[in-house]
């Protein structure tokens, strides 16, 4: 056991820490790189150029004689999979906090770090892309000391293009981190961190075994599920499973018993033996919530059993990832997800499309609100179309959140503007280096969700990172805004809105659609209404026909008769006429500026 060190890899996004990780498998041979970032084997992952899942391999390294058991976890870097990284730390002793010297820390490093140090990990700073010729290892290096304390020999200077400072990377991580503590003659406890699908032998769990062996057959316990299961294969994670008899604690391995249903593995769950069963399970991470929610509907009201099966194995690979059924009056039944953030709800989508074959409509996405009613009752909404009524209703509370935004100082200005317009109160700023500041904001997560990051890049020139965590709910003054299409409510399009921005969303949110549902026999009256109030209209004109084209002459009263029949009949049709929305208006809606 001494000679078996557990760690992760944590960074921001684009530091450099996939490529890295792959100059480490090199180096210890555990695998041939053929292509770039073997661990990142989802072909989105490939495609993106980013990591969506925690990775897990074991290496083996030889120093000053003795062999030592290396198992590496490498993590996502999107504040979107800050949970992903939260269940690595708990499965580790020490991690690499990599920092990209180009561009110094960032703020999703600080977040991880912060994580990292509430765990008590014995944290390796290492300054990567130290071979490029913008790198700045000088300045960066101040900044990781002042965020650390710690001596500036400590910081590893790395590449993961050229392998620099990867052998250096291998022995500090033997030398500095400490071996797993644990008792292997305890009764068996185990620690789940992640799971995945495969659709031959059931669901894999991934743990990290902290006290007591674990033997291939054995019958073991899932602490919070109560349920038991024969340990059919156990072994350690390589490229491939690689099957083992037997594995004691300190290890981190797989095991496969042949679990069909996806509710009975719960990430942060002990695995126990059931002979000799632990006492106590181990203290875990807690459950995720959900930033943003946002409904999803099978196109064919038919497949809804497949989306629902579809997102029960997605949600194996996921853990992140909460769905209920709900029903909607324009969109039929479907489910209402809660996601992470955007690029979660994204990245979900894409999958569905990919590796279940299942197209679906995507609702505008919105987050939970506490509702207060008159008697005092607090109901809690995650969907416009669930409010009670207006005169119901004491007060509403919306989440809030402490946003965190590091920048270059060139950029202050405009970021400010564009945290005022989204109802942001600042609450400091204090400078980490020469040119670079970091401010606090306070702001309601309702107007982060939808278009806040692609701007705040846009305007930062892609200097400024951002990071946040919920501080809790404070009343504010929301209005229900009601898109009507001939006096229909169309209910996938509801939103709450903030009293001041509500007349002028109104007023955009009509026109974008005027230019997005097709045109139809007869005029489609979009609106836009609080309440019952209408605050704003649209026209989408009929297509007519030329009826009089027959009439070359004769008298009027013939081209009259003909033009009353064309308005009958599209009186007609407009009483049983309906208008399909087509799903890029609900997209139009995300890109409202």
């Amino acid at each position: 056991m001494k000679n078996i060190r557990n760690f992760c890899i944590i960074a921001h996004i684009d530091h450099g820490k996939s490529t890295l990780a792959d100059r480490l498998l090199e180096y210890t041979k555990t695998i041939n790189i053929t292509e770039g970032q073997m661990l990142d084997d989802m072909e989105l992952e490939k495609e993106r150029g980013i990591t969506i899942k925690s990775h897990a391999i074991q290496m083996e390294y030889e120093l000053n004689g003795e062999k030592y058991i290396l198992n590496l976890i490498d993590t996502p870097g999107h504040v979107d999979f800050s949970y992903e990284v939260s269940r690595s730390i708990a499965a580790c002793e020490g991690c690499l906090l990599i920092v990209d010297s180009t561009q110094g820390v960032q703020a999703q490093t600080i977040s991880n770090l912060y994580m990292a140090i509430e765990h008590d990990l014995e944290i390796i700073p290492i300054l990567n892309k130290c071979d490029m010729p913008n790198s700045m290892p000088e300045e960066v290096s101040d900044e990781i000391v002042e965020l650390l304390g710690c001596k500036e020999e400590e910081i590893i200077r790395a590449s993961g293009k050229t392998g620099q400072g990867v052998e250096d990377i291998l022995k500090a991580v033997i030398e500095r981190i400490p071996a797993p503590q644990g008792d292997p003659n305890a009764p068996l406890q185990a620690l789940i961190f992640d799971s995945v699908f495969n659709s031959f032998r059931g669901i894999i769990a991934y743990y990290k075994i902290i006290n007591g062996s674990i033997r291939k057959g054995e019958n073991v316990v899932f602490v919070n599920t109560k349920k038991q299961y024969d340990a059919d294969e156990i072994g350690v994670l390589k490229m491939d499973l690689c099957p083992r008899n037997k594995l004691t604690c300190g290890d981190v391995g797989y095991i496969v018993s042949g679990i069909k249903t996806a509710t009975e593995v719960k990430v942060g769950d002990t695995i126990t033996s059931a002979s000799n069963p632990s006492p106590q399970a181990i203290e875990g991470f807690e459950e995720v919530k959900p930033m943003v929610f946002a409904g999803i509907y099978p196109i064919e009201t038919e497949d809804f059993e497949m989306l629902r099966a579809s997102l029960e194995k997605l949600q194996l690979n996921d853990a992140s990832l909460t769905f209920q059924p709900e029903s909607s009056v324009a969109l039929g039944f479907g489910f209402r997800c809660g996601f992470l953030g955007m690029l979660h709800m994204e990245i979900v989508q894409e999958r569905l499309d990919r590796e279940f074959n299942m197209n679906v409509i995507t609702t505008v996405p919105n987050v939970s609100y506490h509702i207060f009613d008159k008697h005092g009752e607090m109901k809690e909404v995650h969907n416009p179309a669930g409010m009670p009524d207006v005169l119901e209703i004491e007060h509403i509370e919306e989440p809030y959140i402490r946003a965190s935004i590091i920048t270059r100082t060139d950029y202050i200005g405009n970021i400010m503007t564009l945290c005022l317009s989204k109802r942001g109160e600042l609450i400091k700023q204090e400078y980490v280096s020469g040119n670079r500041v970091e401010l606090h904001y306070d702001m309601p997560l309702a107007e982060i969700v939808i278009d806040f990051y692609d701007k705040l890049k846009s305007i930062s020139k892609g200097y400024a990172s951002f990071d946040y965590h919920p501080i809790g709910f404070r009343p504010s003054k929301l209005v229900k805004l009601d898109i009507l299409l001939n006096g229909e409510p169309v209910d996938a399009l509801s939103t709450l809105t903030h009293v001041d921005n509500s007349v002028y969303f109104g007023r955009r949110m009509c026109e974008k659609l005027k230019e997005l549902l097709p045109r139809q026999q007869f005029d489609i009256a979009i609106q836009a209404a609080i309440g019952a109030k209408i605050i704003a209209r649209e026209t989408v004109k009929q297509l007519r026909k030329d009826v009089t084209a027959k009439c070359y002459g004769g008298d009027v009263s013939r081209k009259r008769k003909l033009l009353e029949k064309q308005k009958r009949g599209k009186k007609r049709m407009k009483e049983i006429g309906n208008v399909q929305v087509p799903q890029k208006a609900f997209l139009a809606v995300l890109k409202l500026d």
